[in-house]
This record gives C-alpha cells, structure tokens and sequence, in this order.
C-alpha cells in the first residue's frame, strides 16, 4: 500500500492554472498533489553572446525554492549568496528539457527565460516545473504569433516529466516525499507528447534494479506523461 493509498499507476491530482501574473509573457501555477510550483516566461529580444548572428533563439530557467517551501525554513540562496549545486542541476535540466521541444531557428533570435518558483514541495518539483515551464513557454509563443513576431510555431511538441520509483519492492508512478525518502530506486523521465525521450535520470538509492525493473518505470512514466500533456492541453486550451 502506498502511503497516500494511490495504485501503483495512479498519478497525483494533476492541477494547471494560467495567466497567474499579470506581467509575464506567460505563466501559469501547476499543482501536483502537494506540490505546487510558479512557473513564468519571459521573453527578450536578444540572446547570449554565443549566438549573435546565428539566427538561432534560445530557452533557459532559473529554478528557486521559497523559504517555506518544505518543512522547515530554507535560507534564501540570495542571502547565502550563491547557488547550491541542487538549483544548479535542476535549472539546467529544465532549460535542457524544454529546447529539446523547440525548433531554435524559427524562434529568432530571441531568449525566452522560464522561471520555477517552488511555493510548496512535495515531491518531484522538478518534474512540476519542466511540466508548468513548458505550458509558460506555450503561452508565451503564442503571443509572439498573434502579434506577427514569429511566422511559423517553433514549438515542436509538449515536453513533460514525471517521477518513478521502486517503493516497498513495487514500481510506482509520481513519487510524493514519503516515497521518494524511502524508495530503493528513484528515476525522473522528460518526454515529449509524443512519447519520445528527452532525458533520464534514475539511481539505486538503498539497492540495486533491474533490467525488467527499469522497463516497469518506463511503462509507467509514458503512462503519466500521457496523463501530463492531456493537461497541459486542457490547461491552453
């Protein structure tokens, strides 16, 4: 039995509000069960330094959790004064995640920028973010494509993840924190609407898995992204 009574193949209530701040080119706030991410695009009309004159546009995020995201209060990074390696990893992986999705050359060169401001964390807030980043950087095209900006969409696809793990001996989809704390293997997969992988991260935390194991994951990560990029659907109509 999992510890919030779901099937092994039950998903967390997927929930995706848009237009949640009034000055991004794009937002919206993604609750996935407990955990409840800010996600917001904005777009620039310049890139870095690397790509003057290619004619290519870029997508990068930035990644932060609130102080009063988790159980106890976690300093401000700002404060501290640098990043931890954590953000670090997290927000490359989210910039990673959603160019896969985007044809560079028909975006320009501009730099649209999603921000993932964890508000409540719950387990797999990494997952949250590629998901509400990616309906972020929807909203803020199609903006771009009302106002004639861009002539052709660059967005190729839905990009989504969602987290998997061995918990109690079982495989089990959307790990919340009481398993993901526990579980004997953790995986996060990015894929596209189309099924397609993007990237996976998966490790033995207490013991070792198997082949057939990781295809169990496999199978329930393209049955939970399916789940995801039905919502972001609903959620841009």
């Amino acid at each position: 039995m999992r510890p919030s009574g779901r099937n092994l193949d039950e998903m967390r209530k997927i929930s995706i509000e848009t237009a949640v701040m009034r000055h991004a080119e794009g937002s919206c706030l993604i609750k996935c069960g407990d955990t409840h991410v800010l996600c917001s695009a904005t777009i620039e009309e310049r890139v870095p330094p690397f790509l003057k004159n290619t004619g290519l546009g870029w997508v990068t995020a930035e990644y932060g959790m609130l102080p009063r995201a988790t159980h106890t209060r976690g300093r401000r990074e700002a404060a501290a004064g640098k990043q931890s390696g954590r953000t670090q990893e997290i927000q490359r992986l989210i910039g990673r995640a959603l160019r896969a999705g985007v044809d560079r050359s028909a975006l320009g060169e501009r730099q649209i920028t999603i921000d993932c401001d964890v508000m409540q964390a719950d387990g797999g807030t990494r997952c949250a973010s590629i998901t509400g980043g990616w309906v972020a950087l929807r909203l803020a095209v199609n903006k771009l494509l009302a106002s004639g900006a861009l002539t052709s969409d660059p967005i190729l696809d839905n990009v989504a993840a969602v987290s998997c793990g061995i918990y109690a001996g079982q495989a089990v989809l959307d790990l919340d924190y009481p398993e993901d704390s526990e579980a004997g293997t953790d995986s996060n997969f990015v894929m596209t609407g189309a099924g397609r992988l993007i990237e996976i991260q998966a490790s033995a935390e207490n013991a070792t898995f198997s082949l057939e194991e990781f295809s169990d994951l496999q199978i329930l990560a393209q049955k939970g992204v399916a789940e995801l990029v039905s919502a972001q659907n609903a959620a841009i109509g």
